[in-house]
C-alpha cells in the first residue's frame, strides 16, 4: 500500500528535523515545484501526479528539458527513502522521447533497478493520461551519512 512522505522530502531522522528548500519537492521553497510523491513500498516505486504551469515552458506548450530532468531525478531520488538512506545522484541520463506537456495530467515513476554497496541504481518515467512514456532517466545515487555532510547547514 502506498505511503505519503511525511514531509514530501527525505525520509530520515536527521532531514526531518530541517526545513525542506528542495527546488522539486521542498514545501519551504516559495519558488519551488512542491512535488508530493507516495512511496509504494510493494511495487519499490515512487510516484507522483502533477501538471505544469507556463512557468515552466521551454517550447511553446510544453515543458522545458532541465525541468524534465529535474522531475526525473527527484522520483529516483525518492526510491531511496525505501531503504531508508539519503543518496546524491552521481550521474544520471535522460531520454526525452516526446515533448512533456503543460497544464495536463502527468505522472512520474521512479523505481530501483539495483543496489551494490552505497550505490543505489533507479529508473524514472514520465508519463502522459494515455500511459505514453515521454521521458525516460537511469541514474546512479550515492548514499551519504546526512548528519556528516550536512551538519554546518543545520538550523538551530
Amino acid at each position: 500500500m502506498p505511503r505519503k512522505s511525511p514531509d514530501h522530502g527525505h525520509d530520515t531522522r536527521y532531514v526531518r528535523m530541517q526545513k525542506n528548500y528542495c527546488f522539486a519537492c521542498g514545501l519551504n521553497n516559495p519558488h519551488g515545484m512542491r512535488l508530493k510523491f507516495t512511496l509504494d513500498e510493494n511495487r519499490k516505486m515512487s510516484i507522483c501526479r502533477f501538471r505544469l504551469s507556463k512557468r515552466y515552458t521551454g517550447p511553446p506548450g510544453h515543458c522545458h528539458g532541465g525541468i524534465i530532468a529535474t522531475i526525473l531525478d527527484d522520483a529516483m531520488g525518492k526510491v531511496n527513502k525505501l531503504r531508508h538512506v539519503v543518496a546524491l545522484t552521481r550521474e544520471m541520463t535522460v531520454e526525452y522521447f516526446k515533448p512533456v506537456p503543460l497544464h495536463k495530467p502527468l505522472l512520474v515513476q521512479g523505481r530501483e533497478i539495483e543496489v551494490r554497496g552505497t550505490q543505489h541504481i533507479n529508473s524514472a518515467e514520465i508519463l502522459n493520461e494515455k500511459g505514453e512514456i515521454l521521458a525516460r532517466s537511469r541514474g546512479v545515487f550515492i548514499a551519504i551519512d546526512p548528519e556528516r555532510m550536512f551538519a554546518k547547514y543545520a538550523e538551530r
